[in-house]
């Protein structure tokens, strides 16, 4: 029985073998990303889909990924860095013909007919989509849609008539979504939002004057400077023509948590969150929460834990546009040297913040 299972294991592992050294000999670029191959003889690896010479089959060896060859004394050959810089370019080719498709569709394509129009599978062209853009082709005609749909409202149509232009199949469907895509209801957005009240109140800590703000979602709004006044008119610039209430006194203790938390980070924040961004935006802010106080992260790593390795700008983007100071803590953020970088609330700022957070971290608290 024994002897029987290790041979349909090794006849199975010389089909998988035999397969893999079919792609490499026709050069098949669709499963460059599941495998590398290593040449014994020359001591380097590449992807299958390579224009390089090919070896005789008895000196080749397959590793699932670069990092396992690398790991086993090989290194990449130069013919692999010309075709990956090669590959880059068609891949920022094929992701911008998919997206000019899906801004030109009222109903977003399917990821077969996207991969196919691609030349490659929908689980391959998936991943070149994501690793391009930092997100996904569903997020991406999500988004798409949201902004056609913004668009729309801004005109004389009908509200049921604007879903049905803005690509969504019926009007349930719609509304199950449209606080996140909106922030308020349709009718509400075309009125410029002046039916939503915000309650906000302007307080002290340490690091100057703090305004926070709550929508009827959660907490919409936390911003630190150095004058009220103007705290209060960015407020009021990002939320339009909503209806600002102020000096609630019922705000007072949502205030002081919100001081609590600057002075003492570890404590968290346990309340409903009402955070408005792109589909990337939300990816970056989720991840900038999953950073312990005491510690920091570059853009890069940032950007390689949200799946989008190559997207460190468009983090430090993101980062810029975090709505929630200290609670969303984009200060724990920096450059890749370790160097603090911007910061929307000052630079200053957010030395301060760091500078507490490792002297508590030090002291155990």
């Amino acid at each position: 029985m024994a002897v029987a299972l290790k041979k349909r294991l090794s006849r199975g592992r010389a089909v998988a073998q035999d397969r893999r050294w079919a792609a490499v000999l026709a050069r098949d670029p669709t499963v460059d990303s599941r495998f590398v191959y290593a040449v014994k003889t020359t001591g380097v690896y590449g992807r299958p889909g390579s224009a390089s010479r090919l070896p005789r089959a008895e000196n080749v060896e397959f590793f699932d990924s670069a990092e396992a060859a690398e790991a086993a004394g090989y290194r990449r050959s130069r013919r692999a860095v010309a075709d990956r810089d090669n590959m880059a370019v068609q891949h920022a080719a094929i992701v911008a013909a998919a997206c000019r498709c899906i801004e030109g569709r009222e109903e977003p394509p399917r990821l077969e007919e996207l991969a196919r129009t691609a030349r490659l599978s929908p689980w391959h062209f998936h991943r070149v989509f994501k690793s391009v853009t930092g997100i996904t082709p569903r997020d991406y005609a999500d988004a798409c849609r949201a902004k056609r749909l913004r668009h729309e409202l801004r005109n004389d149509q009908s509200v049921t008539d604007t879903i049905y232009r803005a690509g969504f199949r019926s009007s349930s469907r719609f509304y199950e979504s449209s606080g996140q895509l909106l922030g308020m209801t349709p009718s509400n957005f075309r009125a410029g939002g002046n039916k939503m009240q915000i309650h906000f109140a302007v307080g002290e800590c340490s690091l100057g004057s703090i305004l926070v703000a709550r929508s009827p979602r959660g907490v919409c709004a936390i911003s630190i400077g150095d004058e009220p006044a103007i705290l209060v008119k960015d407020l009021q610039d990002r939320f339009g023509r909503a209806t600002l209430i102020g000096d609630d006194a019922s705000f007072e203790r949502l205030i002081a948590r919100v001081v609590g938390l600057v002075e003492a980070p570890r404590l968290g924040l346990d309340l409903p969150l009402d955070v408005r961004g792109t589909a990337f935006q939300q990816r970056v802010w989720r991840a900038l929460r999953d950073i312990p106080p005491g510690t920091t992260a570059s853009y890069a790593q940032i950007a390689a834990r949200i799946g989008a390795p190559k997207a460190a700008r468009a983090v430090a983007r993101a980062c810029a546009a975090n709505p929630l100071a200290v609670v969303i803590p984009c200060h724990r953020v920096v450059r890749s040297d370790g160097a603090i970088s911007g910061y929307r609330w000052g630079v200053e700022r957010k030395r301060q913040l760091l500078r507490r957070e490792a002297q508590k971290d030090k002291l155990g608290l």
